[in-house]
């Protein structure tokens, strides 16, 4: 009976700790993509006319972090592994609020474009992958998977709304403060909230669980990497990342040039963010009765009909929104399906390891793909555009089905 009511107790402090992190990481992760992303964009303006460069030249800093913290991912995926995410974490926060202040006191492309490698590495350390990998650790076996799918939901619910409260936050202070001083305080307020957060709320599993998954680690690593269903997810989150991102970067661009004045079109992008929380809502809930990679090829494959039909209809307001509202509700849906996804097959030991090799692909994806889509609306319009993003949904959805193909060990 003492033994029953200790383990009670024992799980009761288990699970109220792994909540106390789940609360800590929506609050820091909410600042950290508000402060180190999407900010950038009030920013860009000011910073082109103060430093004397073309906006391209600027917005170049902002693909140099994001693709630093794709080549950043694996050794990062290694060290969570290994060690868990509170020094980790505590350190990127530090990076982070430094690399901000920084930024704040640039007066040449050289120094932003420095500043933005210490934001690229910060961004590696602090952001999504190592507050999943801290999140999966922490509800860890087949008993926690309600509560990890749970955690995560919470975190990335709170944390889909970073860009309505920083675009519109960093925008009154640069009208109020220019955009110097609005960086310190940016800067300030992120490592305020985000160190100590980190540092005394941050835990790992107990010695005996963290040295069972050292021994599991480097097996589970070389025997996954190597196998089919591990290729597959990377080629499917591949392909959504970059078409997720080149759907967001040029939507407003597009509108406009289907008709729409830049009011409208800013208004019908806006309903991403939006559409991003209901999306993770349905997805979890679906979950619950369907595999979590059918429902995410399902998601996928709506999305592509979305971006397929725009060209066709975006002209009219309604066909926009209606098109808008198929792509928007897949938008966060591979941020939370993917960490449920590798701990289902592959368990915990070696998550963040393998996170963080199909990151390196998936990031890089972010980054690179607006920049060729770009240049491919130059060439041949922005039909191909929205039919290639359509494409990348698709390859996506079939790489997911087959994966579903393959019976979990």
């Amino acid at each position: 009976m003492h033994d029953r009511r200790r383990a009670g107790s024992g799980a009761g402090k288990h699970r109220h700790q792994g909540w106390r992190m789940v609360a800590a990481l929506a609050v820091t992760q909410t600042i950290g993509y508000g402060v180190l992303y999407y900010a950038f964009s009030v920013f860009l303006g000011p910073m082109t006319r103060d430093l004397r460069a073309s906006g391209t030249q600027v917005a170049g800093a902002l693909t140099l972090a994001v693709l630093t913290t794709a080549l950043c991912a694996p050794a990062v995926g290694r060290w969570l592994d290994a060690r868990g995410g509170r020094g980790l974490m505590t350190a990127g926060s530090v990076l982070g609020t430094a690399a901000v202040l920084g930024w704040s006191q640039v007066h040449d492309l050289f120094q932003l474009y420095a500043v933005f490698l210490g934001v690229g590495v910060a961004s590696a350390m602090v952001l999504y992958e190592p507050a999943f990998a801290v999140i999966v650790t922490w509800f860890d076996g087949p008993a926690q998977g309600r509560g990890r799918a749970n955690a995560l939901l919470a975190v990335t619910i709170v944390a889909g709304f970073a860009s309505a409260v920083f675009l519109p936050l960093s925008g009154l202070l640069v009208e109020r403060y220019g955009w110097r001083q609005a960086l310190v305080i940016l800067g300030a307020g992120y490592g305020a909230a985000a160190i100590p957060l980190h540092a005394l709320v941050l835990r790992r599993p107990g010695h005996h669980a963290a040295q069972a998954a050292a021994t599991a680690r480097g097996d589970v690593l070389r025997e996954a990497v190597r196998a089919r269903p591990f290729r597959l997810l990377a080629t499917a989150f591949t392909a959504h990342s970059g078409a997720v991102a080149t759907f967001a970067v040029l939507l407003v661009t597009y509108l406009v040039h289907a008709g729409h004045s830049p009011v409208v079109a800013s208004t019908v992008a806006g309903l991403l963010g939006v559409l991003s929380v209901t999306g993770r809502v349905v997805t979890t809930a679906l979950r619950r009765r369907r595999s979590a990679a059918s429902v995410a090829a399902a998601v996928f494959a709506v999305q592509g009909a979305g971006a397929l039909l725009l060209p066709v209809v975006a002209a009219h307001a309604a066909g926009a929104i209606a098109c808008v509202l198929l792509f928007g509700i897949g938008f966060g849906v591979g941020t939370i399906t993917l960490p449920h996804l590798l701990a289902e097959r592959y368990g915990t030991a070696a998550y963040a390891g393998l996170s963080g090799r199909i990151a390196l692909f998936a990031v890089a994806g972010k980054a690179l793909a607006p920049l060729a889509a770009v240049a491919l609306a130059q060439a041949a319009g922005y039909g191909r555009v929205m039919g290639a993003v359509a494409a990348a949904c698709g390859a996506a959805a079939l790489a997911l089905l087959a994966y579903h193909r393959h019976r979990l060990p």
